[in-house]
């Protein structure tokens, strides 16, 4: 099923949660609300399930106006955080259940009902744990039985809010990649919330990353990671550092930083904030460096750097240990920063300008 959200606001109290949002959904397609807390991606699941309405908007299903049903006649399967299994059934009754509810002029046969709880249990890999309850499963086990009740009623639109949440960080993955394995043998149209970055840029198809009741950005992984759309998303995406440069015919300059990494951008001359994550900044012995190491920490595998510039302040580079020029890099010694990457955005553009969603990546111009 295909899926059009448009021009869709929403509000508790005084709160605006959803502030005009804009989606297209293909049929087949796997797609990942990504955003902190607070940031709509619930709340706009909700509309989509029929728990929610919007204040103003539409949703279209196939051409089919979703706001004029209720949430029993849209057929969604809904998979939630915490399961919602009935813990007085067996994880086969569980499975049945929504068949089993059905008016009787549309409830299948008992024998088909088993058979299609025996496919899904196969597909799930769970056909072993029929007859227990949801106390004897684990937590990894709970949520494929959560999924099979929501795949028995073969949905129009599956729908699954934080499905891994309270699972623990092996498990997860080992999810992560079964559920799309799931979502290619079944075809369906689904769409899930997530704040994990790793988990949506796996999962998805695409990913639409939402911030304050707005979609900041729309696409894949590596556009969103390489060519963030806002300060939001890039700060969202790990660019935890950001310093004060100009730019002069396309090029970013800064005293004791070389920018020579970054491409020419197509922006006018004047101030503009680098946003740039830990880890692509190296700093570089130097003598006449205005930036000084004020403490470095070793975990093992990498060396965090504190350096300090007299005007600037403070920044974080994140170096692997082995194979990296950090002997010289000492508290005390005096540096220049290489930044290998980072995302320009000029300073005098307000940040309410800085949202519109972008699903492609950012146009470079390249150095000659």
């Amino acid at each position: 099923m295909s899926i059009t959200i448009t021009g869709m606001t929403k509000r508790f109290g005084q709160t605006e949660v959803l502030r005009g949002i804009d989606l297209g959904v293909e049929r087949g397609e796997l797609v990942a609300l990504l955003g902190p807390s607070g940031s709509g991606k619930t709340t706009l699941l909700k509309i989509i399930a029929g728990l929610e309405w919007p204040d103003r908007g539409q949703l279209d299903v196939d051409g089919q106006d979703w706001l004029q049903l209720a949430a029993r006649d849209r057929r969604i399967g809904f998979v939630f955080q915490h399961y919602a299994l009935f813990p007085h059934m067996k994880v086969r009754d569980n499975i049945a259940f929504g068949l089993t509810v059905r008016p009787r002029a549309e409830r299948p046969g008992k024998a088909v009902i088993a058979a299609k709880v025996d496919e899904l249990m196969r597909l799930l890999q769970i056909d072993q744990l029929g007859d227990r309850y949801p106390a004897q499963l684990s937590g990894g086990q709970r949520q494929r039985v959560a999924l099979g009740r929501a795949l028995a009623i073969e949905p129009k639109v599956l729908l699954l809010d934080e499905p891994f949440g309270a699972l623990d960080a092996a498990i997860r993955r080992d999810l992560r990649r079964w559920l799309r394995e799931v979502h290619e043998a079944t075809g369906s149209t689904t769409i899930f919330v997530t704040h994990d970055q790793e988990e949506a840029f796996e999962l998805a198809d695409r990913v639409v990353v939402m911030g304050a009741g707005r979609i900041e950005q729309i696409g894949h992984a590596d556009a969103i990671h390489d060519h963030p759309a806002s300060p939001f998303v890039a700060r969202f995406m790990g660019a935890t550092v950001e310093l004060p440069v100009r730019l002069q015919a396309g090029r970013a300059e800064a005293q004791g930083l070389d920018l020579s990494a970054l491409p020419r951008r197509a922006l006018a001359d004047g101030p503009a904030r680098l946003l740039v994550r830990p880890g692509d900044i190296v700093p570089l012995a130097d003598a006449e460096g205005p930036w000084h190491v004020v403490s470095r920490v070793s975990t093992g595998a990498e060396l965090r750097l504190l350096c300090r510039h007299p005007d600037v302040g403070e920044v974080e580079s994140v170096l692997p240990r082995r194979g990296s020029a950090g002997a010289a890099l000492v508290p005390g010694a005096a540096v220049r920063l290489r930044i290998e990457a980072g995302t320009l955005f000029p300073t005098e553009r307000r940040e309410t300008d800085l949202h519109t969603p972008r699903s492609e990546p950012l146009r470079m111009e390249t150095s000659r």
